[in-house]
């Protein structure tokens, strides 16, 4: 027996909300958050500034504002961005690096407002808060790395903020930061000017008098 029309219409419904919701779900993650950009992205996006792949990380904080030019490499081979806010004027900064962070390694690692001030490290939740005279640090600890997290004219609140919403970027959050990154060729520039076979130099057309 064929099937009514009003039925067959209330099948369609039902299987295009089954692909809506998919589709949902695969966008985001497990907590409604924006899911991470692919891991293949993230390296093709960040090998133009020699940024190892497993260091991009992001955050994000009321008020401020990536700032694209600031996003660079740090260390050998981590990452550093900074944020701005136009209203106070205030910035954060987050420098990314491979390895454990101890308290050993909390305690010798100078902060850089403060070189010679000795370190005082406490932990919560997986952030560390780092104070050494009258500077303030914040490091949010990740999986093999760890994200460091100052500041210039920002509260201790906002670096905290930052450092609990340190992640690995969506696409969209990947796509702004490195916005401003120099484009690497995909395949070597040509020149008509040498020679066919063997390593000879340049040729160079002569000119008058030889």
């Amino acid at each position: 027996m064929r099937r009514s029309t009003s039925a067959r219409m209330a099948a369609s419904t039902v299987i295009a909300a089954a692909i809506a919701v998919t589709a949902t779900a695969c966008a985001t993650g497990a907590d409604g958050e924006p899911a991470s950009a692919d891991p293949a992205r993230i390296a093709e996006s960040a090998s133009s500034l020699g940024i190892a792949p497993e260091l991009v990380f992001t955050t994000a904080v009321d008020g401020y504002d990536l700032a694209p030019q600031s996003v660079g490499p740090s260390n050998s081979d981590g990452m550093s961005a900074t944020w701005f806010n136009s209203s106070t004027a205030g910035m954060l900064t987050i420098r990314t690096d491979r390895g454990e962070f101890t308290p050993q390694t909390c305690a010798a690692t100078p902060l850089e407002e403060a070189a010679d001030a000795a370190v005082t490290c406490t932990e919560k939740n997986g952030v560390w808060h780092r104070s050494a005279g009258d500077a303030h640090e914040y490091v949010a600890v990740q999986d093999g790395s760890f994200v460091r997290v100052s500041g210039v004219d920002a509260p201790r609140a906002d670096l905290l903020a930052a450092a609990q919403a340190v992640h690995v970027p969506s696409a969209a959050e990947l796509e702004l930061l490195f916005s401003d990154a120099p484009m690497r060729p995909t395949a070597p520039v040509e020149r008509g000017d040498l020679p066919e076979n063997g390593d000879g130099a340049p040729i160079d057309p002569t000119g008058p008098g030889g």
